[in-house]
């Protein structure tokens, strides 16, 4: 289970900031964000180290993608494919649209459900894989929105209802400068079930945590905590395209 929060807005310098608490098994090994996928060497991401794939993908071109289960599929399934190769498929394309019409070919019985944000400087789309059919696909208005588990800012759910209205009411980040959400990221005060950074119970937690900004000129942001982001606090990540060999 994740939470992802989204503000796109056409009109600002950086129109597409995201930002994502990523919640997994605390024994679950992974890598930091990197260039880990030798056939998409345009990608970054961190990578499961179970799998192989990843929760969150950034690539050249400024597409963004978030992966999260929707409510009762936590973990893998037999016979399922990980959620985890559905962040790498969107990276594999320039834009979003091009990503989200692909994405709503695939037969999405082939993975337990999922609810997934695939965006760019232009757009942004909510995919909801209901673990039958085909994925359904929803435009987000320009705005600010959060996803876990159900759908698009679904204000009966605890975590979105009480920190929903505060992503709202905050300074729109400017990247590098990302104090206004990562401070609403770390938060894991009570009660429990509506933090935002969730403290480890029975092995699970927040383990870590990303903003993520794209700009109008291409310009791309990502600032990383390799932990609980109340613990470790945010790097940022060398996402410069690698020079080719002379």
């Amino acid at each position: 289970m994740c939470t992802v929060v989204i503000s796109h807005d056409p009109d600002q310098d950086w129109p597409l900031l995201m930002a994502a608490n990523r919640d997994e098994r605390l024994d679950r090994p992974w890598l930091p964000p990197g260039r880990h996928w030798a056939d998409q060497p345009t990608v970054i991401g961190g990578q499961d180290q179970v799998a192989g794939g990843s929760w969150l993908t950034l690539n050249d071109a400024g597409v963004v993608a978030g992966i999260m289960n929707r409510v009762g599929s936590l973990g893998p399934m037999p016979g399922k494919n990980s959620r985890g190769a559905l962040p790498l498929l969107a990276g594999r394309f320039d834009t979003a649209r091009a990503a989200v019409e692909h994405i709503a070919t695939i037969n999405a019985g082939a993975w337990r459900s999922f609810n997934m944000i695939v965006a760019d400087r232009v757009e942004a789309f909510f995919i909801r894989g209901p673990g039958y059919g085909q994925p359904q696909v929803e435009p987000l208005a320009p705005g600010v929105h959060m996803v876990a588990t159900t759908d698009p800012d679904d204000m009966g759910m605890p975590r979105i209802a009480r920190h929903l209205p505060r992503f709202r009411a905050a300074t729109r980040p400017v990247p590098p400068e990302w104090t206004a959400w990562t401070t609403l990221l770390a938060d894991r005060s009570l009660p429990a079930g509506s933090e935002l950074n969730i403290p480890p119970r029975s092995g699970f937690g927040t383990c870590s945590s990303s903003a993520i900004g794209v700009a109008g000129d291409g310009r791309r942001s990502w600032f990383f905590a390799a932990g609980a982001p109340d613990r470790v606090g945010y790097q940022p990540i060398d996402i410069a395209a690698p020079q080719p060999r002379a």
